[in-house]
């Protein structure tokens, strides 16, 4: 008798499972529109391209979050601070998944990667200038300060880690040319 309620209570759960989880995937935002799936997609077989696509991607929510964050009229500052932060980091994860899967295929990305690095320092400055400009108002800051700590960690870690990977990329196909 218990192992039938124990199935009875397993089937219940299994179904409210499948009720739940796909509300809750439809929740989560997609950081990219329509026109830039596109545009990756039509970029997948092109390392340079797709690379230089992911970084027009961040830079723009970048940008947009300036944006919002300099109009004294914006609703709802540190919910879309928030939003566009997530999106900003989702997109540059992404950056850096792309860059490892090039990398792991031995594909010659010197050039994007040069154009990475140089966003990297944009992306820094501009995510510290957002810190500094948090702390004149903490309350707001509340809402955003886990994902702008975790954006500043993760486009430090990932600097670095890009001018290391330029590196070796330069290694690799020197040593490829002298064969």
């Amino acid at each position: 008798m218990k192992r039938i309620i124990r199935c009875r209570y397993a089937l219940a759960l299994a179904m409210l499972l499948t009720l739940v989880l796909p509300v809750w995937a439809q929740q989560r935002r997609d950081p990219l529109n329509p026109l830039e799936i596109d545009q990756l997609r039509d970029a997948m077989l092109d390392p340079d391209q797709r690379l230089k696509l992911y970084v027009q991607f961040s830079r723009t929510r970048m940008t947009k979050l300036e944006q919002m964050r300099s109009d004294s009229k914006a609703k709802d500052r540190s919910q879309q601070t928030h939003d566009l932060l997530e999106d900003f980091l989702a997109l540059y994860n992404e950056l850096d998944d792309n860059i490892d899967m090039y990398v792991g295929r031995k594909n010659d990305i010197r050039k994007p990667l040069k154009l990475v690095i140089e966003a990297d320092t944009e992306f820094q400055s501009k995510l510290r200038a957002l810190k500094n400009s948090a702390n004149a108002n903490p309350e707001e800051a509340r809402q955003y300060e886990f994902l702008l700590a975790d954006a500043l960690d993760t486009v430090d870690s990932s600097a670095d880690d890009h001018r290391k990977t330029l590196e070796e990329v330069e290694a690799y196909v020197k040593h490829k040319k002298k064969q």
